[in-house]
């Protein structure tokens, strides 16, 4: 028995879900969400194989939800939005569905799924993640803090160290981890409020408050909040752009 977990805002779209999942006997819809926060802790609770997935839903998104999670299930997109803007992260999701969704499309979606679902889907998973394009640049970042979902405002980052398989965001509330990449971080953020100044620091240029020479090609960032930043060659090439010089 696979077990199913439904997300999305709109009430009528998950009894539609549920309507066509009616055939496939060996699914289960284990819960129903409304919104990412819901949907990060059932997918938590209920170890779900399939998820259908809105993906504009109040709160935090569905790509939002999906950066958060550990295990990443199989997924399935339930969206309204044009089909140029999935064609994107078509070939790293498992499916998506265009609402308004058809039986005849459903059934395509689910043969695809049912045809690897033996197969691990969590890198996947994790590249429509990090594809996270749909909507332009992000101006906040998404974090677990203590089993639960903190909303980081842009203007509240200090900067950003990379630190193995997660990033460490330094912020005036405090130091959060996040399972992320620098490069993912680098292409989410503003690039004109943001700046990746060193291979492993990324800093808001509104933090700046000046720099100094320290080695050959290299530069250290004096922070607003007290803390020093090493820059190197392209960093300060790319600061140099941003600002005009």
């Amino acid at each position: 028995m696979y077990k199913v977990l439904l997300i999305d805002d709109e009430s009528l779209a998950r009894q539609l879900i549920k309507s066509l999942l009616k055939p496939y006997e060996n699914m289960k819809v284990v819960a129903e969400c409304a919104d990412g926060f819901e949907g990060f802790k059932a997918i938590q609770e209920h170890t779900p194989h399939l998820v259908f997935l809105d993906v504009q839903m109040p709160r935090i998104n569905g790509f939002e939800m999906l950066e958060l999670l550990d295990e990443k299930p199989s997924v399935i997109f339930t969206t309204a939005f044009d089909e140029y803007a999935l064609k994107a992260f078509e070939a790293n999701a498992v499916d998506y569905l265009l609402k308004p969704i058809t039986q005849e499309r459903f059934a395509k979606a689910m043969n695809k799924w049912l045809q690897n679902a033996e197969r691990p889907s969590a890198d996947e998973t994790k590249n429509i993640a990090e594809a996270n394009i749909y909507d332009g640049y992000k101006n906040r970042v998404v974090v677990k803090d203590q089993g639960l979902i903190r909303i980081i405002p842009q203007q509240d980052i200090h900067y950003i160290e990379a630190s193995d398989d997660y990033v460490k965001i330094f912020t005036k509330d405090g130091k959060f981890l996040k399972k992320a990449t620098m490069n993912f971080l680098e292409r989410s953020l503003d690039p004109g409020h943001f700046v990746r100044v060193h291979r492993s620091y990324i800093l808001p240029v509104a933090q700046l408050l000046r720099l100094e020479a320290y080695e050959k090609d290299s530069h250290i960032a004096l922070l607003q909040c007290g803390e020093k930043i090493p820059v190197s060659k392209p960093g300060w090439n790319k600061l140099k752009e941003l600002l005009g010089w």
